[in-house]
């Protein structure tokens, strides 16, 4: 299909592979040939791309992809934090204003963008143009916040085994998706077994190490099994068959009978696809980043993306549609495997409790330990806060502890000047600064420990979980590797430029390196 000389592209395509560390291009890129390696050869490569802040999780990264912001303005610190009016730590999607849309007939807690304070680059799209807006994944977490406050086809899988979506976007079944949902129903995928794709002389590393955490019913080591032949698509399937390249080539065929039924790209408007895959993260949780797992997802992703991107190609036209590929965090290695060490937020939070009685005299001092944000108790917070004797003795106690760098009140956090500090640390914890959200204390772990009991996890500012694929491919972008500095947040002003619709400020830049036409300055008035 060609477009019309010097047409814009109609159809803007975000891609997010939840976990994917930055190296892993660089460190697996010789397995892959399809969709990563025409990316990697074909599109404009930030090989240096990072986030700049603290908070490395998938609701703040995903936030930050889809609406090319940081945490301290979008609002979305954590993938869960402490409200203080509850005393509850609610997901950061939950809504119980709106109902859950069901495709499978179930009922649950709605969700919806309600906690976002930006708006995405896809409901801006849609608004100016009015092009239609899908976001599929396997989370709420990481659909919704692509998606924004407004779309027309907004999905996840909800844990108990079926495909949900939420009032606020649609209130009945989007016919398109129910009748793929009918017609493919995971439970086809019961008995199938998950062995590697490639020769097992192909993959880096030992497959078989210490402090990996297989889920239930699988070993350390291929094959793994799916269920069982003839079996019911249980509780037991269904997480199984989340963690199994299964449910990502689930993900692209959905994407590809929206595409088709509802001619995206084709139309007056122009259009917004977001894909997140989450299966990278599921596994890479419980196996670590040199398993062979997180490897052969990959290379499975990989052909994955290639196909999606050739049937854009076929219905599209190469020249109609722009692509952005990003992850919302990276990884640490499993600590048991490089030396470092781990300690829970239970036990971040004791430490802290122990030294404020020793200050206060009993009760209870903590309120909250929510990985890197503390919150003290609203009995003792006021006191605390506005005291600079006790806050010292907080700060103190917490550096105590193994795994604790550095830990920095919220009053040092809070300004627009630590936000631009030369101390990459304290600008990280900044950027991931909240006032009406974040701790009253922000803790940044020391290199390769975890706050966290799973066999490795992210959320800190170090290079590992920072780092990630920046990459902006299709008509007007000029391929390459390049060095400059880029961010996630970078992703959406430069999709909205490439596509001719103006969107609102945003944290990150347009990525005018590798664009064939510069953008216009415009005179501030």
């Amino acid at each position: 299909m060609q477009s019309r000389p010097g047409a814009r592209p109609k159809l803007v395509v975000i891609l997010v592979v939840d976990q994917m560390r930055g190296d892993y291009l660089e460190s697996y890129g010789g397995l892959f040939t399809g969709g990563f390696r025409r990316l990697m050869q074909e599109g404009a490569w930030f090989q240096r791309g990072a986030y700049p802040y603290l908070s490395t999780v998938t609701c703040s990264g995903h936030s930050t992809i889809g609406t090319g912001s940081f945490p301290y303005r979008h609002g979305m610190i954590q993938n869960a934090w402490f409200d203080r009016a509850t005393g509850t730590s609610p997901p950061c999607t939950e809504d119980r204003s709106v109902q859950e849309i069901s495709y499978n007939k179930l009922t649950g807690i709605g969700d919806s963008a309600a906690r976002m304070l930006t708006r995405t680059i896809s409901e801006q799209i849609r608004e100016r143009t009015h092009g239609r807006s899908v976001a599929l994944s396997l989370k709420p977490r990481s659909s919704v916040p692509l998606a924004g406050h407004a779309a027309d086809v907004v999905l996840w899988f909800d844990d108990r085994g079926g495909w949900a979506s939420s009032s606020v976007f649609s209130p009945n079944p989007v016919p398109i998706v129910q009748r793929f949902i009918d017609a493919n129903p995971i439970a086809s995928d019961l008995g199938k077994t998950w062995k590697r794709t490639l020769p097992s002389t192909s993959y880096r590393h030992e497959d078989d190490v210490r402090s990996e955490q297989p889920p239930a019913g699988w070993t350390a080591t291929f094959p793994h099994p799916v269920g069982i032949p003839g079996g019911k698509p249980d509780s037991a399937f269904v997480g199984l068959w989340q963690r199994t390249p299964l449910a990502d080539e689930y993900l692209a065929r959905m994407a590809t009978a929206i595409v088709d039924d509802w001619k995206l790209g084709r139309g007056k408007g122009t259009d917004v696809l977001s894909v997140s895959f989450s299966t990278l993260d599921l596994v890479g949780h419980s196996f670590g980043p040199r398993s062979h797992e997180v490897q052969d997802v990959l290379v499975r992703l990989d052909l994955t993306i290639g196909q999606l991107m050739q049937a854009l190609d076929q219905r599209v036209g190469r020249a109609n549609y722009v692509l952005g590929l990003s992850a919302d965090h990276g990884v640490a290695e499993i600590p048991e495997q490089n030396g470092g060490g781990r300690q829970t937020n239970q036990q971040t939070a004791e430490a802290l409790q122990r030294a404020l009685t020793s200050a206060l005299g009993p009760g209870k001092h903590v309120a909250s330990a929510a990985y890197t944000d503390i919150y003290f108790a609203a009995e003792v917070r006021d006191r605390i806060v506005r005291d600079p004797a006790l806050m010292k003795v907080a700060l103190k106690a917490l550096e105590a502890t193994p795994a604790v760098a550095r830990a920095f009140s919220a009053k040092e956090v809070a300004s627009a000047a630590a936000r631009s500090s030369t101390d990459p640390v304290l600008r990280a914890a900044a950027l991931s600064y909240h006032p009406a959200r974040s701790g009253d204390v922000i803790i940044v772990p020391r290199e390769y420990w975890l706050l966290s009991a799973s066999a490795t996890t992210h959320g800190t500012h170090q290079a590992y979980d920072q780092r990630v694929p920046v990459i902006v491919f299709g008509p007007g972008v000029k391929a390459g590797m390049y060095q400059q500095t880029a961010t996630p947040a970078d992703i959406a002003p430069t999709l909205a430029f490439l596509a001719g619709v103006p969107i609102g400020p945003t944290d990150g830049r347009i990525l005018t390196e590798a664009l064939a036409k510069k953008p216009i300055a415009r005179k501030r008035r």
